[in-house]
C-alpha cells in the first residue's frame, strides 16, 4: 500500500494551567527535512522528538510545532527588583519624573525581567510524548488515505497505456507494409532495376532496425510490475521511480522506430500518460 507524503496531524493536551498544541505537516522532499518550532523550555526534548519523528514519517519536508498557552496563575517571567530600581535611580539623576511613568520606562529597559527556567515535569513530559505519537498516528492515516487516491490514479494510467500499446500492436503489421512500399515506391523513383534477392535482404535488415517486438514485451512486463509494487507491503516511491523511467525507456524507444505517423500519434498519448504518473511519484513516500 503506498502512502503520500503530504499529510497532517493535530492533537491538543489540557494541563491544569496550561494548553499545549501539537501539530505536524507534511510536504514532499527526497529526503527527511524536518523543521521544528517550539518554547525554549521544551528544546532540550528536541532530539528525541526529531527521532521520533524521523522513525514514523522516513521522508519528506516535515513542520512540527508545539504551542503552548498559559491558561491559569503560572508564569516563569519575574521582576528583576534590583536592576529596575537601579534603572529608576539613573533616570531620576537624569529628569525630575513621576515614579510610575519612570518604571514604566525601567522595565522596557534590558534584563528588568528575569525568567526562572523549571526543569520539564516527567509526567507532563510523558503525555506530551504520548501526545506527539497520536498526532504521527494521524498524519500516517490521511497520508494512507492521500496513497490511496494516488494508487487509483495510477492504476488508470497504468491501464490507458496498456490499452494504447495494444493499438500500437494491431497496427505493427500495417506499419511493416507501409515501410515495405516506401522502398518499393523509392525503388521506382529511381528507374533503375534491382536484384530481387538483394532488396529483400535489405528490405529485412531495414525491417529488423524497426522491429519493435523486444519493446513491446518489455513495455507490457514493467506496467504489470508497477501495478504489483503498488500492491506491495510497504510504499516505496524510488522504487516505483525506477520503474517508470524503465516504462519511459521502452515507450520513447518505440517511438524512436515507428517511423509511422499513426504508432507516433499513440506513442505521444503514451508519454502524456507517463508524465502524469511521474508528476504523481514526486509526491509518494
Amino acid at each position: 500500500m503506498i502512502q503520500s507524503m503530504t499529510g497532517y496531524g493535530k492533537s491538543v493536551l489540557q494541563f491544569p494551567t496550561k494548553k499545549i498544541s501539537l501539530e505536524i505537516k507534511s510536504l514532499n522532499s527526497k529526503n527527511l527535512d524536518l523543521n521544528t518550532r517550539m518554547p525554549s523550555v521544551y528544546r532540550e526534548k528536541e532530539l528525541h522528538i526529531r527521532k521520533l519523528i524521523a522513525s514514523h514519517l522516513v521522508r519528506g519536508k516535515v513542520d512540527f510545532s508545539l504551542y503552548l498557552e498559559i491558561t491559569g496563575e503560572e508564569t516563569t517571567s519575574k521582576v528583576n527588583k534590583p536592576v529596575v530600581k537601579t534603572y529608576m535611580q539613573q533616570l531620576k539623576d537624569i529628569v525630575d519624573g513621576d515614579a510610575t511613568e519612570l518604571l514604566k520606562m525601567a522595565v522596557r529597559f534590558p534584563d528588568a525581567l528575569s525568567t526562572e527556567r523549571d526543569d520539564i515535569d516527567a509526567n507532563e513530559w510523558k503525555q506530551i510524548e504520548d501526545g506527539i505519537k497520536a498526532t504521527l498516528e494521524k498524519i500516517k492515516d490521511y497520508r494512507l488515505q492521500e496513497g490511496k487516491a494516488l494508487e487509483k490514479d495510477f492504476i488508470t494510467r497504468l491501464e490507458n497505456i496498456d490499452k494504447l500499446l495494444e493499438e500500437v500492436i494491431k497496427i505493427d503489421p500495417e506499419r511493416i507494409e507501409n515501410v515495405r512500399e516506401r522502398l518499393n515506391r523509392g525503388i521506382a523513383e529511381l528507374k533503375e532495376r534491382v536484384d530481387e534477392n538483394r532488396f529483400e535482404q535489405e528490405l529485412v535488415y531495414y525491417i529488423e532496425k524497426f522491429d519493435i517486438t523486444e519493446e513491446k514485451v518489455r513495455l507490457h512486463n514493467h506496467l504489470e510490475y508497477f501495478v504489483k509494487s503498488l500492491h506491495s507491503a510497504d510504499s516505496n516511491g524510488k522504487k516505483l521511480g525506477f520503474i517508470g523511467q524503465e516504462i519511459g525507456r521502452e515507450i520513447n524507444t518505440i517511438g524512436s522506430k515507428a517511423n509511422y505517423a499513426p504508432m507516433q500519434k499513440l506513442v505521444v498519448q503514451m508519454k502524456d500518460e507517463l508524465e502524469k504518473i511521474k508528476e504523481q511519484l514526486l509526491n509518494v513516500l
